[in-house]
């Protein structure tokens, strides 16, 4: 008798088991997008807090250059307001991208500048902040993925709908022209 209501209790309680613990994994995962969005923003505020100090030092050299520094700085408090959804920042943050690399175009026409030690710290700083962004956007993609397979992949998708989990977030992805290898050509 104790046999048979043991089998009993482990089949109901095995189920019961299962669904607690894929619950459990798809919060968890929900949570590791949430946080590491955050992380994402953390690193673009970063970036955000040096473009002032980097554009301001190419003014003191770059006077004739303002339409460039001009869109960097409206670029800027454009990414820094934007809260919405990661496809309408994913599209900000390359045109700011862009914008810098403009900037540092404009920047080798300046060889004082380039020299400028000021200029030079905020440099390595801006590489750096922009390696540490592209490592949170990696991680985030990376839960991205791991939650949405979750939701996605039987049997876990069961549960994921039984409780109504939605997928969440989207992957931080770049446009296509920004895949585009450049012609080079050594011959002119």
């Amino acid at each position: 008798m104790i046999v048979i209501l043991i089998i009993i209790l482990a089949v109901i309680a095995l189920p019961f088991i299962y669904v607690l613990v894929q619950y459990n994994e798809l919060v968890s995962l929900r949570n590791y997008i949430r946080v590491s969005w955050s992380d994402v923003d953390v690193e673009l505020k970063r970036r955000y807090d040096l473009i002032p100090n980097l554009v301001s030092t190419v003014k003191g050299y770059a006077t004739h250059e303002r339409e460039t520094l001009d869109r960097v700085t409206e670029l800027r408090n454009r990414c820094a307001a934007n809260n919405g959804p990661v496809a309408n920042q994913s599209r900000d943050e390359v045109q700011l991208v862009d914008a810098l690399k403009q900037l540092l175009v404009v920047v080798e026409n300046y060889p004082q500048l380039k020299a400028n030690q000021n200029f030079l710290q905020l440099q390595t700083e801006l590489v750096n902040t922009e390696d540490r962004i592209q490592a949170a956007r990696r991680f985030y993609n990376g839960n991205v993925r791991d939650y949405r397979n979750k939701c996605e992949m039987f049997p876990s998708s069961l549960i994921a709908n039984m409780f109504n989990f939605k997928p969440e977030g989207d992957f931080f992805s770049v446009p296509p022209s920004v895949r585009d290898v450049p012609n080079v050509d050594f011959a002119t």
